[in-house]
């Protein structure tokens, strides 16, 4: 038995179908008709803009770091010392110290004698005119309790007695009235209603509802004939137009403009690069012009003859100006200590030698004279 069997062939793999040729189509050959043409003359407009625009932005860098920077850290400072310290200064020592002065006055010429018045000249009158309006109100209160009240209650009696008797005859007279009104006006107005107004309104709203039919059937024929002419007068040949016409010249113009655009960004892109190789050139010639020759100058010229000035002339001047300055502080102390002396010395024999200070130990006593919490005394009163 064959334990090892051959692979098995693998299967041939389908290709897949080959896509159909693409038609060109009038669109895209009248892309490809104006794509250089366009990109051309784009790239010889944009290229000086572009290096324009690179020109700009240097400069505004340069601009910014140079001054519009500097500028706007010193203008807050100049600010501050122009007119925040001023306004804090005046503030501080004069505004304030006026107004505490004006609160002051203002309290001993205004507040005091007005609180003073109230007190001693308002409080008291109140309290007068209040005791005299309570005595006016006990007066006011047993008028009304003994005089208006019983002269009311009477009044009132009196009143209800004659609307009895007004209501006694409007009753019989308004039953009267009534029913004359019923049969002179009601009566006939009902009559009236159901055999003369109904059938007339009836007649007249069937004649408005047949001439509003006859109204709009006539509308709705001419209204359908004028929507077909102006369908055939103007909807028909407008759709005409756009259709033949006016689609076409947009999916020209369309086709110009997106040629255009792409354009443009092309034009763009390159016009950076020659932007930036022309910046690299007149920056490598502006080094070479005027940065090289600087730092030879600098480095071969001014930086040996400034070691010599600075061995030859500056070194030696500095140290001489530091000895001087040496000898002028030593000269100043000794006359400092010469003083001192000296007014020790006057002071000595005006006034006697001064006592030595007796050191005192401020630390605990050691031994039985420790203090103890059972003691009245401390160890530092103790003798």
């Amino acid at each position: 038995m064959d334990l090892y069997k051959p692979a098995a062939e693998p299967l041939p793999r389908s290709r897949p179908p080959a896509p159909p040729a693409r038609q060109a189509s009038p669109e895209g050959r009248l892309a490809v008709a104006i794509r250089v043409p366009v990109r051309i003359v784009v790239l010889v407009l944009v290229v000086p803009v572009r290096m324009g625009w690179d020109a700009l932005v240097f400069g505004g860098r340069v601009l910014n770091d140079a001054v519009l920077g500097p500028l706007g850290r010193a203008l807050p400072r100049l600010g501050r010392a122009l007119f925040v310290r001023p306004s804090v200064g005046l503030w501080r020592y004069v505004v304030v110290p006026v107004g505490r002065a004006l609160a002051r006055l203002g309290n001993v010429l205004v507040v005091v004698p007005l609180v003073r018045v109230h007190r001693y000249v308002l409080t008291p009158l109140g309290h007068a005119l209040a005791w005299a309006g309570r005595g006016v109100g006990s007066a006011s209160a047993w008028v009304y309790a003994r005089v208006l009240t019983p002269a009311g209650h009477g009044a009132l009696w009196v009143l209800k007695g004659l609307g009895a008797v007004l209501a006694a005859v409007g009753t019989g007279v308004s039953t009267a009235v009534a029913r004359l009104l019923r049969y002179l006006v009601v009566v006939p107005a009902v009559w009236l209603y159901q055999w003369v107004l109904a059938p007339a309104g009836r007649a007249a709203v069937w004649c408005a509802r047949g001439l509003l039919w006859l109204v709009g059937t006539i509308v709705t024929g001419v209204g359908g004939a004028l929507y077909w002419i102006a369908r055939v007068l103007f909807v028909l040949p407008a759709l005409a137009v756009r259709r033949r016409v006016l689609a076409p010249v947009g999916r020209v113009l369309a086709v110009i403009g997106r040629e255009v655009w792409d354009a443009l960004g092309h034009a763009w892109r390159i016009a950076g690069h020659v932007s930036l190789a022309v910046g690299r050139f007149l920056a490598t010639l502006f080094r070479w012009v005027l940065v090289e020759p600087a730092r030879w100058v600098h480095r071969s010229v001014l930086a040996p003859a400034g070691r010599f000035i600075g061995d030859t002339v500056l070194r030696p001047a500095a140290e001489a100006a530091r000895g001087a300055g040496r000898a002028a502080r030593q000269a100043l102390a000794s006359a400092r200590e010469s003083a001192r002396r000296a007014r020790a010395d006057v002071r000595r024999l005006l006034s006697g030698e001064p006592r030595e200070p007796r050191l005192v130990s401020r630390r605990e006593p050691t031994g039985r004279e420790t203090r103890t919490l059972g003691s009245s005394t401390t160890a530092l009163t103790k003798d």
